[in-house]
């Protein structure tokens, strides 16, 4: 079943919206305390409350009130003064972590200009063979480097507080790298490490001590000190890459010559000095700029830029650079003279630009820390006034709104949903009920509101009494139309059987039992209606009947019944009152199982016992199945029994199913299972399990007449002796000439077999059947006879066994011999020879209702002569004479199995038709080739007979409602359609 239970042409709706109150409230322009008078009645008003003097507080308007708290001017500055004073503890706050950060970085460009120096030393000392004398001066630095890291360290222990996260471990970094400095000592003193890489160790640790300098300045707000970090950031990185220079051609001046490698350090360094130069000038203050040029310009520094231009050239020209200046011998010297000048300026322009950032950040913290604390003072002033204004302002605003809100929802979720519910479940009226209003007593603006609501209540109440009456005119229109439509299918149905026991043709009569079982299926939507509507299901059982009779009932309403596997236990019986309700919701499920799978798929419906009582049925189909929305949305329904809205008229089903199991505690709900469908779980109670019935439900035509269900039962559980149809719950006659005969237990597999696939489909499309009420007989021996002819059809009584000369053969019969379907008539009617049409599955009908033949029925001489004696009308003692059929027992004996055409897949044999007559049991050659056709009727005859039951039915009316009492003339047991 892929959707809950909906006509195969309807979508999936939307999910049952919850019972809503529509509510309006009063018009534009009216007064709020005077409600409008409707078809419903005047709304109920409240007593109007006492509002006090107009100059209470109370009574303010709420502008007033605003006015009142805007004119107090000390609130901005309370607010302003407040954010003031954050702001300036955060700014002081800030400016002195950038001092702190100042001088940690002043620090470190101390160190980071001894560490150079100490870099270029080791590599002269290293380019020089590691002479003595050069291991003298490398020692010394060595010492002036450890003072420098052991100051440098305790100025980072006192300001890491004031660093960032990125700042402090750049900090954990250089302490690591500032531990590496005597083992990378001992390397360059005790090992054979070249010039060049001995520069690039202390390149690497200088640079970490550089990357400190891009926490200065962070978080400032102030262009002097960003532009000033800036500055220092470029100065600092251009005096490393002087220093770098001065190692560099010193280790090449020593050698004579520029190691490739060497040459292109010295290139870089070279390079990003002058970058670093030109990034200075960018952001630096003209004063900046101006102390810049007049600190780094000097005749030494001049010379310096001469040897490094005058390097580049000789080595481009592939010449030594042992005479880089023809004036001196000793170039090493004066190269290394002339730069450390350069680096020794830049590092001095570097301090002041420290200085001038330790200086302005104290400057700035000092002066935030002061308005501060000015703010501070103003603010505790005015805090005091303005929390005891704002606290009596308030509080004439919070209570009644706070209370207007408690009554709101106290309406709104509960004395709201109380009346509504009081409206719809007695007779009260809305004029009856009282509105309590909401406890607000004020002329303000939050009163108007309260009196407002108070309205809109009582509009809601009035509304939902309006609601109330709709739908009970709703229900008694359902009512009255299911009445209807249920008196004209009655009629329809009776009808329908009377045309069926008389119809000859095998096509009309196929067409008949198809109309019989859409008839049954109309009346289950009659009854549709009356759940809809609240209505209890018009007839009742008083006894439990059995669960698999129940489940069979519920197939005779529902389409391609054909398809369903029936497993239900055998044991278990639903108690009365709940049968009809249990036998509308199988079939509501089962419908739409078969409606949702494909044609050539079986629907199996199951049941078993539970551990924690009750039964279980599942009904699952092999459809597409829904999505988990879906499958959410049908449960929520089928578990809450929602309320009548639009969304019924496309889930008709939906809603029935989940209105019964209401009724009577049933648990019901969708699964998907694995095959790709879904599977319909429907719990049972043990409550509403009966014990089983003590005597037969159906025998001496107890049941009630004109129902389908009711019919089944009688059927299924009468002791005439008629077979049960394995599968399905509908008793068929033993022997009946198109139907093999089956044991009355299931085999040893434990479930019964499926529907013969060599059934004629017209006769499939008939099951299960409306069938007749049989009068039960004292004989239950005359199942062991033979049919004179396989091909007959009559259905005739059978009083008793008979004796004598002409009775037959007494022997048991084969499981597969047919036996006679007794009917109770007076006088047998021909037999047509005719099977039953062959017709798709898909059409379907039920059996036809055969009806006793009446007293007066023509006697039939020629059939008389063939019958033979052994059908006993009980009526006289005179014996009969030899028919021509009676040859054909004899003949008959000897055939033990009848012909068959294979076997179904449930290992059902296949009727051949006409392949299993009894030898002699007709002529055929003499046989007539049709049936005699029906004398036409004049439509003037027909119009008479028709005006004269009209006026008959009519006066019998007047009679009864006068009171008189009708003497004579045949009982009319016409029904008036739904008067």
């Amino acid at each position: 079943m892929t959707k809950p239970l909906i006509p195969p042409e309807a979508g999936h709706g939307e999910r049952l919206p919850p019972v809503r109150t529509t509510t309006t409230g009063p018009g534009r322009g009216r007064a709020p305390d005077v409600p409008e008078k409707t078809a419903g009645g005047e709304a109920p008003k409240a007593r109007a409350p006492k509002a006090g003097s107009p100059f209470a507080l109370r009574n303010w308007r709420v502008r007033t009130r605003l006015i009142a708290l805007i004119a107090i001017p000390t609130v901005v500055a309370v607010i302003l003064g407040a954010l003031r004073v954050t702001t300036s503890i955060g700014s002081a706050q800030q400016y002195q972590d950038i001092s702190d950060v100042g001088t940690l970085v002043a620090q470190l460009g101390e160190l980071s200009r001894d560490l150079g120096l100490e870099r270029d030393l080791a590599t002269r000392f290293v380019a020089t063979d590691r002479r003595s004398s050069d291991a003298q001066r490398l020692k010394s630095q060595h010492e002036i480097v450890d003072k420098r890291i052991a100051s440098t360290l305790d100025v980072a222990k006192k300001t890491e507080a004031s660093l960032s996260d990125i700042g402090k471990k750049s900090l954990d970094h250089i302490r690591i790298r500032l531990t590496q400095i005597p083992s990378m000592r001992k390397t360059v003193a005790e090992t054979k490490l070249p010039a060049l890489p001995t520069s690039e160790k202390y390149s690497e640790a200088i640079a970490e001590l550089l990357q400190l300098y891009d926490e200065l300045g962070q978080g400032s707000t102030d262009e002097e000190i960003i532009a000033t970090s800036a500055a220092l950031r470029a100065v600092a990185r251009a005096e490393e890459e002087a220093s770098k220079q001065r190692g560099l051609l010193t280790s090449a001046l020593i050698r004579g010559t520029f190691e490739e490698p060497e040459y292109n350090a010295f290139l870089d360094a070279r390079s990003r000095r002058a970058s670093e130069r030109d990034s200075f000038r960018a952001v630096a203050t003209p004063e900046q700029r101006q102390f810049y040029d007049n600190t780094v310009a000097s005749l030494k520094i001049g010379r310096a830029e001469f040897y490094a231009g005058r390097a580049v050239l000789l080595h481009n020209a592939n010449q030594s650079l042992r005479r880089l200046d023809t004036s001196t011998t000793d170039d090493t010297d004066q190269w290394f003279q002339s730069i450390t000048e350069t680096v020794e300026r830049l590092h001095a322009v570097q301090k002041s630009l420290s200085e001038q950032i330790a200086t302005r950040s104290a400057d700035i913290a000092s002066s935030d820390r002061q308005l501060a604390a000015i703010n501070i003072g103003i603010v505790a002033g005015l805090l005091v006034l303005v929390l005891a204004i704002t606290a009596l302002m308030a509080g004439s605003l919070v209570r009644p709104l706070r209370r207007l809100r408690g009554d709101a929802l106290k309406i709104a979720g509960q004395t709201l949903p109380d009346l509504v519910r009081q409206l719809r479940n007695t007779d009260v009226t809305p004029e009856q009920l009282q509105v309590p209003p909401i406890e607000v007593n004020s002329k303000d603006e939050i009163g108007e509101v309260a009196r407002a609501f108070d309205e809109v209540h009582r509009e809601a109440v009035r509304l939902a009494g309006e609601e109330s009456r709709l739908r009970s005119n709703v229900n008694a229109m359902f009512v009255n139309l299911s009445r209807r439509s249920q008196t004209l299918v009655e009629r329809q149905i009776t009808l329908i059987d009377g045309l069926e026991q008389g119809e000859q043709d095998e096509q009309r009569l196929g067409n008949l039992f198809k109309l019989d079982h859409l008839a049954t299926r109309m009346r289950r939507n009659s009854e549709n209606l009356l759940v809809l509507a609240g209505q209890d299901p018009p007839r009742r059982w008083s006894q439990p009947v059995k669960l698999v009779d129940v489940a069979r009932a519920s197939l005779s309403e529902v389409e391609n019944y054909e398809r369903v596997v029936l497993e239900v236990p055998e044991g278990v019986s639903i108690a009365g009152q709940a049968v009809n309700d249990v036998i509308h919701l199988l079939a509501e499920l089962i419908e739409n199982a078969l409606s949702f799978s494909p044609r050539e798929t079986r629907v199996p419906v199951s049941g078993s016992r539970i551990d924690g009582g009750g039964i279980m049925l599942s009904i699952s189909d092999s459809g597409i199945g829904m999505t988990g929305e879906e499958l959410v949305q049908a449960n929520e329904r089928l578990t809450d029994a929602p309320t009548v809205d639009v969304s019924v008229s496309r889930r008709m089903g939906l809603f029935v199913v989940a209105r019964l199991a209401h009724r009577h505690g049933i648990r019901v709900q969708l699964r998907p299972h694995g095959s790709g469908g879904l599977t319909a779980m429907v719990l049972i109670p043990e409550s509403l399990l009966g014990a089983q019935p003590s005597a037969v439900a159906g025998e001496g035509g107890n049941a009630a007449a004109g129902s389908a269900r009711e019919d089944a039962f009688a059927t299924s559980q009468s002791a005439t002796g008629a077979q049960q149809w394995p599968g399905s719950g509908f008793g068929l006659a033993p022997g009946h000439p198109s139907y093999p005969s089956y044991p009355s237990e299931p085999p040893s597999g434990g479930s019964w077999p499926s529907l013969p696939s060599s059934m004629p489909s017209s006769m499939q499309s008939s099951m299960p059947p409306s069938m007749p009420q049989w009068p039960s007989t004292e004989s239950t021996s005359t199942g062991s006879d033979w049919l004179p002819d396989s091909s007959s059809d009559v259905w005739v009584s059978s009083r008793g066994p008979v004796t004598g000369e002409h009775a037959p053969p007494q022997r048991g019969l084969l499981p597969e011999e047919p036996r006679p379907w007794s009917a109770p008539q007076e006088t047998p009617l021909p037999a047509p020879e005719y099977d039953y049409p062959e017709t798709e599955s898909a059409a379907t009908g039920p059996i036809p209702v055969v009806k006793p033949a009446s007293a007066g029925d023509e006697y039939l001489p020629i059939f008389a002569s063939v019958e033979s004696a052994w059908f006993d009308h009980g009526e006289t003692s005179a014996t009969w004479g030899s028919a021509k059929a009676d040859a054909g027992w004899s003949a008959a004996a000897g055939v033990v199995e009848p012909v068959r055409d294979g076997s179904t897949a449930a290992g059902l044999p296949k009727r051949v038709p006409k392949a299993n007559l009894v030898p002699g049991s007709a002529d055929t050659a003499s046989a007539p080739k049709g049936v005699a056709p029906m004398p036409s009727v004049s439509p003037d005859r027909v119009r008479s007979r028709l005006s004269s039951f009209q006026q008959g039915f009519r006066a019998a009316r007047d009679d009864i409602s006068e009171g008189r009492t009708y003497q004579s003339g045949p009982r009319n047991d016409s029904r008036e359609e739904g008067a």
